[in-house]
């Protein structure tokens, strides 16, 4: 099933090819406030809450995030490493205080993001690279990093371009690791949409329901991977608490 699923990746439900009823109606194609291009006030809004929850001491996201990438590179002596999807490149920015020989590519798809990072710290970081790019469309070439990071950022998706996503990152990079949000169990989920509901007028709550719906499940996750090109393996790192995280890689 999961290969006759993946022939037809632009109708696969975000909870993958063997989703139940419910399951697929868990989904939706409204846009978060991150994805439009109309609510300037309100995007700058939610950036900059995730940004300041990424950068929280001991607890933030961050630190995690970066942890988990140099886990992932721990015999490269000085790696190359790509994020895509940077925001305000705040993950990429922590890789480099834990990595002291680590060199860095900053991108994202969004130039006025890229403009406010190339305009701070990280633009004259002797180790760092700043640039446009898109994650479905990565101007490199193969093989030439050792990690590409691709962190809460794939729900935001759709199939067909998040299989370009896995294209891609094991393209240009020898592993490519995602983090993203973690689908909950139908259970979970209906309790915590009825817990939200009522506040989503305050936007990260409006984005984090929405990205819930639009998160993808390990089945989905692997779908679209296949689909990408059978030869790329998937494991998953997803601990008992926290995002989902796995890393792809070509046989």
């Amino acid at each position: 099933m999961l290969v006759a699923m993946a022939t037809d990746i632009i109708g696969m439900p975000r909870a993958g090819p063997d989703a139940s009823w419910l399951s697929r109606r868990l989904q939706t194609n409204r846009l978060e406030y991150l994805d439009r291009d109309d609510v300037d006030e309100l995007k700058h809004k939610v950036v900059t809450a995730l940004d300041r929850g990424g950068r929280r001491p001991r607890f933030g996201t961050y630190e995690k995030h970066a942890q988990l990438a140099l886990a992932e590179v721990p015999d490269v002596p000085a790696p190359r490493i790509l994020e895509i999807g940077s925001g305000l490149g705040g993950l990429s920015r922590k890789l480099l205080e834990l990595h002291p020989t680590a060199e860095v590519t900053v991108t994202d798809v969004d130039p006025g993001f890229v403009a406010d990072i190339a305009a701070g710290d990280l633009g004259s970081h002797p180790r760092a690279t700043v640039r446009v790019m898109d994650a479905t469309a990565i101007d490199t070439q193969d093989g030439h990093y050792d990690l590409a990071v691709f962190a809460l950022s794939l729900h935001h998706l759709a199939p067909p371009l998040a299989a370009q996503v896995f294209s891609e990152g094991t393209r240009a990079a020898r592993k490519l690791l995602i983090i993203d949000v973690r689908r909950p169990s139908i259970p979970l989920h209906l309790a915590m949409l009825a817990a939200v509901l009522p506040f989503t007028r305050v936007p990260v709550v409006h984005d984090a329901v929405i990205s819930g719906l639009r998160a993808y499940s390990p089945s989905a996750l692997r779908a679209l991977a296949h689909h990408a090109d059978p030869a790329i393996t998937v494991e998953f790192r997803t601990r008992r608490m926290g995002p989902t995280v796995m890393l792809a890689s070509r046989n």
